[in-house]
This record gives structure tokens, sequence and C-alpha cells, in this order.
């Protein structure tokens, strides 16, 4: 008798080590990832204007409903594992976290002086809607009610000091066996990258594993600051219910 696959959503904002975390779990041999595949149906409902926004658009599925049908879907290449990156601020019509009730859904946060400083350097404006801090914390309550469990929040700076002890520990949360695999990869492209890899992922695609921790708080404008404290807020609450790891 065949085991029914694990789908796993990971919900993370932008510019949070979610492309490294793809590749880390890319890097299983049971495995299958899917990269963002909201992208599409986001950037056409909203009008929302991003690097390559026309590309993505003609070359995804923009149909809600018909993508979250292919994420309850057969699994890639019959993968015992399918690991699904999503982003919590793509979720603008009518489809959320609910439609998932058989996932089992993590969360990755960051720190938003970190995630603001990150887009400064990629040259596109942001917005406190745009990093999805809010939502995110809406769906972690909707993760908790649908598991009655506590739910499974990582924080991207812990990762990158630690990557060994927690990887383990969210293997083990998400009740899966731990792969030593996760921990390095392949540099380069890979043909489940988002067709905004060219724009978005040219540091990640140089790496093999997650990257050294950033000390310090980086220099932001004034501007930025304000993005980053109306996000503070909804970013320590999730924080304080992060994986703890012995």
């Amino acid at each position: 008798m065949t085991s029914e696959p694990v789908r796993i959503a990971m919900w993370s904002g932008p510019r949070n080590i979610s492309t490294a975390m793809m590749r880390s779990f890319g890097s299983r041999s049971d495995c299958a990832v899917t990269d963002e595949p909201f992208y599409g149906a986001f950037l056409h409902k909203t009008g929302f204007r991003q690097p390559l926004a026309d590309q993505i658009i003609a070359a995804m599925d923009i149909d809600w409903n018909s993508v979250a049908d292919s994420m309850r879907g057969p699994v890639p290449d019959g993968k015992a594992i399918w690991y699904q990156k999503h982003m919590p601020h793509h979720m603008v019509d009518g489809v959320s976290i609910t439609d998932f009730p058989d996932h089992r859904h993590a969360f990755l946060i960051r720190d938003p002086d970190h995630v603001v400083a990150s887009y400064a350097a990629k040259h596109v404006e942001v917005t406190p809607d745009d990093l999805g801090y809010e939502r995110q914390l809406t769906f972690i309550d909707h993760a908790a009610q649908i598991t009655g469990k506590a739910p499974i929040i990582l924080d991207s700076a812990d990762i990158v000091q630690d990557p060994e002890r927690h990887l383990k520990a969210l293997c083990a949360a998400l009740e899966i066996d731990w792969d030593p695999a996760m921990l390095s990869w392949e540099a380069g492209g890979r043909k489940t990258d988002g067709i905004w890899a060219s724009h978005w992922y040219n540091r990640v695609v140089e790496t093999t594993t997650f990257g050294e921790s950033k000390d310090g708080r980086p220099m932001l404008t004034q501007a930025q600051q304000k993005v980053v404290d109306r996000c503070q807020m909804f970013y320590n609450q999730m924080s304080e219910h992060r994986l703890k790891v012995l």
C-alpha cells in the first residue's frame, strides 16, 4: 500500500532566504519543489508592477482555482514530498491557506529591517503590504485552527546561524525524515525556478549552502524605516512563537 505524499506549504515574505530554503528541500532525492505558483495570478489580479511582470503573467497559470487545484493534485515526478514556496501577500482573490487543509504548513520569517534593505539593494520601492507580515500572521492563526497545533515558525536568522540544527527541527516538526542533503546544493539555476529568477535570484544561483549571518542593523532611509516600523509589530508577534531548538 502506497502512503500519501506529503505536501508542504512554506509561507514566506519576500527577500527572506525563501529561495535558499527551496534549494535545500530540492536537494532531497524524494522531494519536488514549486516556486511561487500564485505569483502570475497575483500580478494579473492586482496590476502590481514588478520586474518582468508581463512575462510572468504570460508564462503562468493565472486562474486562482486552477492553481489551487494543481497544488492539491498529483505530485511532480511522483515524489514522496512536495515543497511549495508560497507568499502570503500573493493570496488576494479568495484563495488562502484555508484552501489547503491537507498541507503541512510552515512559516519563514525575517526581521523587517533586513527585508527592506534587501529590497532597496534591488532598487525596488516597497510598502508594508508588499512584505505580507500582517497576512502571514493571519495565516499562522488559520494554520493553528486547521491543525489544532502550534504553528511551525522559523526565523531565517536562526537558520543561517545554525542550518543543521534548525533544519533537523523543521523536519521533525513536519514529521518527515531528516536528510543531510538539505545542507548543500549545486550552484546555478533550476528548471523549477520562476522566470523572475533572472532579476531576483542572482545571489542565490551562486550559492551552494546557506549564507553567513549578518550582524548589526542595515542603514535605511527615513521612508524605508517607516516601512520597517509598520511591519515590526507583526514580526515580533510571530517571532515569539518561532520554533525553539535545544
